[in-house]
């Protein structure tokens, strides 16, 4: 059995879709492989089976950095990030690898599923904000607000968010901003009706998380994407996944992939001319600015409407 050691420290959301390729090659390539991690979100891959404790420094371990390349194409050809790190490790491996479910792989001990969470009742969690390297991907946190308001009295949301990052807070929800570790967020999110994100880690773990008994097979989750990334490479089937790709001509051969809206004067590269919206509205991305409260309502209400008691 070859032994490896792959290793990534990207962003959460990233080390997500790792978890999807190594569950793969094991399904793919029974056997023959034993696999450890070194990423920058090691809670991710708690009681991951597919795990076995490897010494990197051992002559027998091969360590891989992982990469998914296939980003650089995806504004031209079909392809979703679950696939983009099993493509890597295919062509490095010299084995095939089939994507065997559109998700990733996040694991839950039978205690962590009977936590109680600090919210009674059926809730939606709602993430407003985000990190500043990518603020093309936040939305207005006045439209988050009216849509909340919109749904007082019959959706309970839970605001969270990574302190230290930008997440402006919102009024009549559960606050809850940098008050849980990755590993009490993604329990959280297990006993989540819903989920109400921007293109981040949130998105991600709403499909890889298992959803409770009692609720249907995948957990509602209404993204707000606006035209930064092609749909077909982030959107999840059963996710609403409201994008403007194809809506102005600097998304009109697909995602924009640009950092940020305006420079902040960190000196980070997110401020170069080059990673910079060439198009923004006001405070927003235009993009973005097109996305109105309305265009999120309809899409929760299709859910409530679909789904009744299976919320």
């Amino acid at each position: 059995m070859r032994r490896l050691v792959l290793t990534n420290f990207q962003s959460p959301g990233d080390v997500v879709m790792l978890t999807a390729a190594i569950r793969d090659l094991h399904r793919s390539c029974p056997g023959e492989f034993l696999t450890d991690v070194r990423t920058s979100s090691p809670q991710l891959w708690d009681n991951n089976p597919d795990i076995t404790p490897l010494d990197e420094s051992a002559s027998d371990v091969e360590v891989i950095p992982c990469h998914y390349p296939m980003i650089h194409r995806s504004n031209g050809t079909p392809g979703h990030f679950v696939q983009g790190f099993a493509d890597y490790l295919s062509n490095y491996l010299g084995v095939a690898i089939e994507t065997s479910e559109f998700r990733g792989a996040i694991y839950l001990s039978e205690m962590e599923k009977s936590w109680t969470p600090q919210v009674e009742g059926s809730f939606w969690i709602v993430v407003a904000g985000g990190k500043n390297d990518f603020t093309i991907k936040w939305w207005d946190s006045r439209r988050f607000q009216q849509v909340v308001n919109h749904f007082r009295g019959r959706i309970t949301f839970v605001q969270t968010g990574e302190g230290g990052h930008y997440h402006p807070a919102l009024e009549h929800v559960v606050d809850l901003r940098g008050q849980t570790d990755l590993r009490q967020f993604i329990r959280l999110t297990y006993h989540s009706a819903g989920v109400l994100s921007p293109v981040s880690l949130p998105m991600h773990l709403a499909a890889a998380v298992e959803t409770k008994p009692g609720q249907l097979k995948h957990r509602p989750c209404v993204v707000v994407a606006g035209g930064r990334e092609p749909p077909h490479w982030e959107a999840y089937p059963q996710h609403q996944f409201i994008h403007t790709v194809g809506a102005l001509a600097c998304c009109d051969n697909g995602g924009c992939w640009k950092s940020r809206t305006l420079p902040l004067g960190d000196g980070e590269p997110g401020d170069l001319p080059e990673n910079l919206c060439v198009d923004v509205r006001g405070a927003l991305p235009a993009c973005m600015d097109l996305i109105i409260a309305d265009d999120v309502i309809r899409r929760i209400e299709i859910y409530l409407a679909g789904r009744g008691q299976n919320l």
